[in-house]
């Protein structure tokens, strides 16, 4: 019988790399009475120490440098034999405990500790040691007792009765339990005398082939044969599972069983917590990526079989950092629980859910070869999502962005199925977002060229493959070169050079730009430096900031450093930033680009007009130049809205006393036009394309040796234009009022009436109204918006007038005459127009009209 002298005299060695921990435990045993406890913090002395001492428990912490306590474990086995390892494992990682039980260890307790716990846990581990190391002495009284059924029962049941497990004494012969105690009683909710009624087999201790094989076993054997099983319950509600120990004890003659059983339902249920935390997402409940690629591994078995078809798709909410950011993560994580449920509502039972991560999530649809139902699931997802969230009162809405991938047509594992799944989810997103794409083979091929152009990028700052080529700014009102912009042109080798749209994004999405970046600031300063020591000063050097740059980089020092470096003024470098850029975090950015300010750095807007709508910044930031988008420039002398709008940023500049650039300029009629306007510089393929540096210094000199060349004013100069698609009629035109002594214009075209007006100025247009392209109704109404001032003709043989009348009441024609028409009559009304539109125009000048027989100014 184990007696409370027997435990508080066990040995107990305690292991713990942490001095603190050890103290603790040897204060918490030494105070409460074990008189023999050992500790150690070299995890490496175990072995040889429970082989010289053989502990009756041994308390092992499992983190430990050097040695942590699972192999502290596998160095004890061969000293125990295999047998029951007296190990009662510590840890702070509730992952670890599972694991620790299954090496081996009997128990565990949890760091911080539980004093009531502890101390629990380590009696009953070493009740059950000490029971064991006994086992022989303690079966001869087990077997006496049985016999003799006298008072030394009692006194055993007493023993019995003081440990929390439940024990169960069978008697061999009559394979009946003729003892349990009190724990047995406590466990399973029975009496003593109705647990003594029921059949071991019945109960659950083990079956027959199992008690059979006990009863085989060697009678002097100690050692515990360890099973896990499931034992009746008194009110019929389930089970208890427990963890039970067989022993045979032998004496006097007679053999009994002894059965000592273990509650663990607690481990059961961490068991079932972790191997759910290891299959399901936390946050939603659906499976996680591990549980969703073994899902997608049996529905591609399944679909082998039944000869089926399997769509993947992937889903990834657009735009979803931006709240995350904005509302935080706690909205942030309320909004995916939100999108999970609506999710599972839009698939068939048979359907998997399933969430790889972040804002990702898949679908595996089993169907027939029609991909029709994938499309229809995917539309059901992004209408889900029409509905905004509801995220404790603030509204949230939100658009996806689905690839689709096919078994079999595209892939047969799972792998690759959610890799091609992904690659088209790409692509939705790259086509606009809230949209979907099936993947095609292509799509893997620009991946595959993608990643080989990533793995070049990161060695081509090392290898000396990037140079900047510099495209030159033209002022408008001197002629005079005012400035460069510095653009980046790779030579890749084995591709030959390689422009900026084919690699820029690629070094935006991997953070390459911001390297990238301070390179391209300090070359464009020595760049400087290089032209001034050439004898070429004052070329200003716009370098574009990315957005990335600017937050992630530390742009103000790696200007100042390149000037220092570089010993060139500060205000011959000049930095390009979106209007994006600037919006990102405005006090930053304010506080950034005032002190580039006071350092003499010019500051500039590009792309202006394209992105934020607030103009509040235009007034907060130090901004000294606009630059208007190409996408305005590029019809600027045909689309009276591009027009409309490149003025406007002219004309709001200037109010603010900015500087205005036009880029992408290719014709002479845009620069005329913008010249018109009073736009001040020009850049574009009109002047010059991009060139290497050695070039610009020519082109520089050049240009300057050249004298100034202002602009021509021609707006007393009375010009006609004829606009009109037979030719014949453009020359008896062009005879008829060249004899008024008119600068006349000719266009056979509407696109050429729209070049010549923007390159002259035109008081009076005649127009045909019968031309292939556009009607003479329809040019006229885009040059009344563009050209208000100018008097509008319509001379044409067409009779229906509808379109004709709708114009004049607009306000789009002053006049419409017909053809063929009769000179003189024509004459003076051309000379009325002109009148007109001095009267509208200036004070009445008689000497401004012409007459027959005066000279062209």
């Amino acid at each position: 019988m184990i007696s409370p002298a027997d435990i508080r005299r066990a040995r107990i060695l305690v292991v713990d790399d942490q001095q603190v921990n050890v103290q603790l435990l040897e204060y918490l045993l030494k105070t409460t009475g074990y008189e023999n406890v050992s500790s150690t913090t070299d995890p490496r002395q175990v072995a040889s120490l429970h082989e010289q001492h053989r502990f009756d428990l041994i308390i092992l912490d499992l983190h430990m440098p050097g040695m942590d306590g699972f192999q502290v474990m596998e160095a004890i086995r061969p000293i125990e034999s295999g047998a029951w390892m007296p190990v009662l494992v510590v840890t702070a990682e509730p992952d670890k405990k599972l694991a620790a039980l299954e090496a081996g260890a009997r128990d565990f307790i949890s760091k911080p500790f539980d004093t009531v716990e502890v101390l629990t846990r380590i009696r009953n581990l070493l009740e059950v040691r000490l029971l064991h190391r006994e086992s022989n002495e303690y079966g001869a009284r087990m077997e006496r007792k049985v016999h003799e059924r006298t008072a030394e029962l009692q006194r055993f049941r007493g023993a019995m009765d003081a440990t929390l497990d439940a024990i169960f004494l069978i008697d061999t012969r009559t394979m009946t339990i003729v003892d349990v105690n009190d724990g047995a009683c406590r466990m399973l909710g029975f009496s003593r005398e109705a647990l003594l009624r029921i059949d071991p087999v019945a109960l659950g201790l083990a079956t027959r082939e199992q008690l059979e094989r006990h009863l085989a076993t060697d009678a002097a054997a100690h050692e515990s044969d360890i099973a896990e099983t499931e034992l009746l319950r008194a009110d019929g509600q389930g089970s208890v599972p427990v963890e039970i120990g067989w022993q045979m004890q032998a004496g006097g003659g007679g053999r009994m069983l002894i059965a000592v059983a273990r509650d663990i339902s607690e481990r059961r249920q961490a068991e079932i917590r972790m191997k759910h935390m290891a299959s399901y997402d936390a946050l939603t409940g659906l499976p996680n990526r591990t549980l969703f690629f073994q899902n997608l591994r049996d529905a591609i078995e399944l679909a082998r079989d039944k000869n089926w078809a399997i769509a993947v798709l992937l889903i990834s909410l657009d735009r979803f950092k931006m709240i995350n950011d904005t509302l935080g993560t706690t909205l942030g994580d309320e909004l995916l629980r939100q999108f999970s449920n609506r999710l599972v509502r839009c698939v068939r039972l048979r359907d998997t859910v399933g969430r790889l991560g972040g804002d990702e999530f898949a679908l595996i649809l089993t169907m027939s070869r029609d991909q029709q139902e994938a499309v229809n699931v995917a539309n059901e997802v992004r209408e889900a999502l029409r509905v905004p969230f509801d995220l404790h009162g603030r509204k949230a809405a939100l658009t996806a962005s689905i690839g689709i991938s096919m078994y079999p047509d595209d892939a047969t594992d799972p792998g690759t199925l959610v890799k091609y799944a992904d690659t088209a989810m790409v692509r939705a997103k790259e086509a606009g977002r809230d949209g979907y794409r099936f993947f095609t083979a292509g799509m893997n091929v620009q991946v595959l060229a993608r990643l080989d152009l990533e793995l070049a990028l990161r060695s081509a700052l090392e290898g000396g493959q990037f140079e900047l080529y510099y495209q030159p700014k033209l002022e408008l009102n001197t002629g005079r070169i005012s400035g460069v912009e510095a653009l980046l042109r790779w030579h890749r080798p084995g591709f030959g050079l390689v422009y900026p749209a084919e690699f820029v994004p690629v070094m935006e999405e991997t953070g390459l730009v911001v390297r990238v970046g301070e390179w391209i600031i300090d070359e464009a300063c020595r760049q400087i430096a290089a032209w001034n020591a050439g004898g070429v000063s004052d070329v200003r050097v716009a370098v574009n900031v990315s957005s990335r740059q600017f937050v992630e980089g530390d742009l103000e020092g790696t200007v100042r450093r390149s000037i220092e470096r570089h010993g060139i003024e500060p205000g011959l470098l000049e930095l390009e930033l979106t209007e994006s850029v600037l919006m990102s975090n405005f006090e930053h950015t304010s506080e950034v680009l005032g002190r580039l300010k006071e350092l003499g750095i010019k500051i500039a807007i590009d792309d202006f007009g394209t992105g934020y709508s607030s103009l509040a910044y235009l007034k907060r930031f130090p901004i000294d130049k606009l630059k208007i988008d190409v996408a305005f420039v590029r019809d600027i002398t045909t689309n009276p809205d591009d027009a409309a709008i490149a003025l406007a940023i002219i004309t709001m500049a200037h109010s603010l006393h900015m500087l205005v650039i036009a880029e992408g300029v290719e014709s002479r009629a845009q620069m005329a036009y913008l010249r018109r306007h009073r736009c001040d510089e020009i850049q574009g393929f009109h002047f010059s394309r991009a060139v290497p540096a050695e070039k610009v210094a020519a082109l520089v000199k050049d240009n300057r040796a050249r004298p100034d060349k202002p602009a021509i004013d021609d707006r007393n100069v009375q010009t006609l234009l004829v606009v009109d698609d037979d030719v014949n009629v453009l020359a008896a035109l062009h005879r008829l009022f060249r004899r008024d002594n008119y600068r006349v214009l000719t266009a056979a075209t509407p696109a050429e009436g729209f070049e010549l007006l923007a390159l002259h100025n035109v008081q009076v247009i005649l127009c045909d109204q019968r031309m292939p392209a556009m009607s003479g109704t329809e040019f006229l109404s885009k040059i009344k918006e563009m050209y208000p001032d100018t008097i509008r003709i319509i001379l044409s043989g067409y009779t229906g007038v509808d379109s004709v009348l709708e114009s004049i009441n607009r306000g789009a024609i002053y006049r419409f005459y017909t053809k063929p028409w009769d000179d003189n009559e024509l004459r003076e009304n051309i000379r009325n127009a002109f009148r007109h539109y001095w009267l509208q125009h200036g004070p009445y000048d008689d000497r401004k009209v012409p007459r027959e027989g005066d000279v062209l100014a």
